[in-house]
């Protein structure tokens, strides 16, 4: 068992079958093409939401205590791995939110914030500003800050900083947004 656990992939595709067997055995009269876009909404959405409270909570505050010598562990190896997951957590969660809220008709009045969906549709707006963020922001800033793209030390050290505020700029909405989201979907608009 310790070496099918020691594989990510492996992981990865028996958790998916896992949930696979639970909607059948749970839900097969029911089972739909929303509940599997709703169900894949909220796994990128933890996969993204949980990077960024990585980064907020543990990374970034970590970082000054971390001696020299072993900075470029982190900038090298972890935080470029962390981010891949990061965008395209973001990116997975808006195209299943954003497919989701098309399936069930209300994209346009959700994000006209019309009354009967504008809880879900501020949600939206949120999370459509952080995921702005993370691509335009967060993460050309963060290709300078780790020596991804070519940059001197000042630039890199703006550029550090830039991404560490659009980060905490997500960390605060992030928290408006997910009480959106939740309770739209439990008390509705």
């Amino acid at each position: 068992m310790g070496k099918l656990l020691e594989n990510l992939n492996i992981v990865l595709v028996a958790g998916l079958v896992l949930a696979i067997a639970l909607m059948a055995g749970f839900h097969a009269e029911s089972l739909s093409a929303e509940a599997i876009l709703r169900w894949m909404h909220v796994f990128f959405g933890v996969m993204w939401i949980g990077l960024l409270y990585y980064f907020n909570f543990v990374q970034i505050p970590t970082m000054p205590a971390v001696p020299a010598e072993l900075k470029p562990g982190v900038s090298k190896y972890i935080a470029p791995k962390a981010l891949f997951y990061f965008r395209w957590g973001a990116a997975f969660t808006v195209l299943t939110g954003a497919i989701l809220a098309y399936v069930n008709n209300y994209i346009g009045e959700a994000l006209m914030l019309q009354p009967q969906v504008r809880l879900i549709g501020i949600g939206m707006w949120l999370a459509l500003i952080m995921a702005f963020n993370v691509w335009v922001i967060i993460w050309p800033n963060q290709q300078k800050a780790l020596g991804l793209v070519e940059a001197d030390d000042a630039a890199k050290a703006k550029s550090a900083r830039t991404a560490m505020l659009a980060s905490r700029t997500n960390t605060l909405l992030s928290i408006p947004m997910l009480y959106a989201m939740a309770t739209y979907q439990t008390l509705g608009s």
